[in-house]
């Protein structure tokens, strides 16, 4: 399984265009009834919530760029915050430019330590928070950040990432990686087409 990761991650892995995309999906392992029975992930898999609810397994991180590649991933216990991983070097290895994220990544303290080595973080602003400005260009970006969700969409229906048949970690772990090798391997990829204008007037996205 290491050299799989190894394999995965200095060969199929994408390269960094200077827009980039975070998120994080959950990776069920069991019902949420079943939760106090199950005992394969025990003292492993943690109780998280996603947006849409409380899920018993663990969280897939992912950066992608706008050409739909998987530029590095990570994965965490469910209970783990968003923001955690953006504060390893080793996740943001050879990430640059813009990197567009949701509300769940908001942090002043994040986003200083992120442009101090190169990487603008860009989130939208909860309610409750005074509105900043911010580029047509970037407000654009944000809204393509479906692209995303597109990706983890692929990796569970269609690499089939997500189960709840594990009957031991190392096999966990194994599906996962090779699902993600073979979302590396997919031909068409979701993808945005990116394009600048200017002229003396007016600079358009």
């Amino acid at each position: 399984m290491l050299l799989l990761t190894v394999f995965i991650k200095e060969v199929l892995l994408g390269t960094c265009t200077g827009i980039s995309f975070v998120d994080s999906t959950p990776l069920r392992v069991c019902r949420n009834q079943h939760i106090l029975i199950h005992k394969t992930f025990e003292g492993l898999a943690e109780r998280g919530k996603c947006s849409m609810e409380w899920f018993f397994g663990f969280k897939l991180h992912l950066i992608i760029n706008d050409k739909g590649e998987i530029l590095n991933f990570m994965v965490t216990p469910g209970n783990m915050d968003d923001r955690e991983p953006l504060k390893q070097k080793k996740f943001l290895k050879n990430i640059k430019g813009k990197l567009c994220a949701d509300k769940g990544y908001i942090g002043q303290a994040l986003f200083e330590n992120l442009f101090l080595n190169g990487i603008q973080l860009i989130t939208k602003v909860k309610n409750n928070m005074k509105n900043s400005l911010m580029s047509v260009a970037d407000k654009i970006l944000l809204r393509k950040r479906a692209l995303i969700e597109t990706v983890n969409d692929e990796l569970k229906n269609i690499a089939q990432i997500e189960h709840s048949r594990h009957r031991s970690f190392n096999n966990f772990i194994a599906n996962s990686l090779s699902a993600i090798a073979a979302y590396c391997f997919f031909e068409k990829k979701p993808a945005i087409d990116l394009c600048f204008f200017k002229d003396r007037q007016l600079a358009m996205f």
